[in-house]
């Protein structure tokens, strides 16, 4: 079954196979000339990219890529990006890859004209309209994985290097202005990427869902997303060559992006300080810690989950959705807890401190204080 859509919520989205060849087209209907693609070290040498920068050259756009990010990308490698954009004269950034190039990319079309510090645009209050919103350059994003949703997003997370805080920048023209999923360019991740990315989509749809804030539209949108997860995920993992897997994965990840802005909750606010200070993956930290965070907040949940089991074909309610959880993370070799990621709970008021300040935390359902996180920290254990 060949799934192929042309979408325009909450941007123009071209999803289907071999869709990269429009890849020039959509920079032109931006307007850009020049454009600059970003990715990170390990996608820079793949021929997936090296395709992309053919078809950006063909159509005589050049092929300029900068890839100097880190899998957890901070200011240093956003400086060297708009220095490399600037430098090149470029008019505009394909934000390509998975969140880490996806994010970097956004946030370098985002700064490269202002003149304040990337932290005055916090995602806090009204920081945003800080930022001179002319000079924003134009984005097409290209995701390689099927998870984060960075691509329809309005916003990227930034490492802040010294203090290895993550921090959320916003601003409503983040949000690329074209699209492009192409499942064929998710055919040759790793397994346990496949899974990590998976997983995030996941959380991101069950944590939307879950959040306790009002947005029908985003809590339908997470319910079929966990939906899309639940049905394609174990088969994208088992077989990384079926495109109709792989395609409702792209999908889902998209769903889990838009759901979110509903809000998230403990899985990204544990999942947050993790990341940035033991390198872990995202999606995959946040899959470990799912089974806490959903015991932790079942006083608040318990009537919502069991009305999702029973959308998904579980059966049990609460407890059924918890074991499917379970089960799947089985199914998909995810660690059964934070010591079997290598972890040991020795800077866990450090964490939990991290975790209180994190701007999840404010979209769980039930309310996070340093008490009971500390004791939610020690349950991922």
């Amino acid at each position: 079954m060949n799934i192929v859509a042309n979408w325009s919520y909450p941007t123009a989205v071209k999803l289907g196979r071999g869709r990269i060849k429009e890849l020039a087209d959509a920079c032109k209907t931006l307007g850009l000339s020049r454009p600059l693609l970003v990715t990170d070290r390990g996608l820079a040498s793949m021929a997936i990219t090296g395709h992309a920068l053919d078809v950006l050259e063909e159509a005589g756009l050049g092929r300029a890529i900068f890839a100097d990010v880190d899998p957890n990308p901070n200011e240093n490698n956003l400086e060297a990006g708009i220095k490399a954009y600037n430098d090149g004269g470029h008019d505009g950034v394909v934000a390509f890859g998975g969140g880490s190039g996806l994010d970097l990319g956004k946030l370098i079309a985002f700064m490269a004209g202002q003149t304040r510090p990337v932290w005055d645009f916090e995602d806090i209050g009204d920081w945003w309209t800080r930022a001179d919103a002319s000079k924003i350059a134009p984005i097409v994003a290209v995701p390689t994985t099927a998870g984060t949703g960075s691509e329809v997003g309005r916003a990227g997370v930034l490492t802040n290097s010294a203090t290895h805080v993550k921090k959320i920048i916003f601003h409503p023209k983040l949000l690329p202005g074209v699209v492009i999923c192409d499942p064929e360019l998710t055919m040759g991740m790793p397994k346990a990427i496949t899974v990590g990315t998976g997983m995030d989509a996941f959380a991101h749809c069950l944590e939307a869902y879950s959040s306790p804030f009002y947005h029908p539209m985003s809590g339908g949108i997470a319910l079929e997303g966990m939906r899309l997860v639940k049905e394609f995920l174990p088969r994208a993992y088992r077989d990384g060559a079926d495109l109709e897997a792989r395609t409702n994965m792209m999908s889902a990840a998209a769903m889990g992006a838009v759901a979110f802005q509903k809000g998230l909750g403990a899985i990204h606010s544990l999942s947050h300080p993790i990341g940035a200070v033991y390198n872990t993956h995202h999606g995959m930290t946040n899959a470990v810690v799912m089974p806490p965070v959903l015991r932790f907040n079942r006083p608040a949940i318990e009537e919502k989950i069991a009305r999702a089991a029973a959308y998904l074909g579980i059966a049990g309610g609460f407890d059924g959705f918890y074991d499917y959880v379970l089960s799947l993370r089985s199914e998909l070799g995810v660690p059964e807890n934070l010591t079997a990621m290598g972890i040991k709970p020795d800077r866990i008021d450090e964490l939990t401190a991290m975790a209180m300040e994190d701007p999840s935390c404010g979209g769980n359902p039930v309310t996070m204080t340093m008490e009971n996180t500390k004791a939610l920290f020690l349950a991922c254990f």
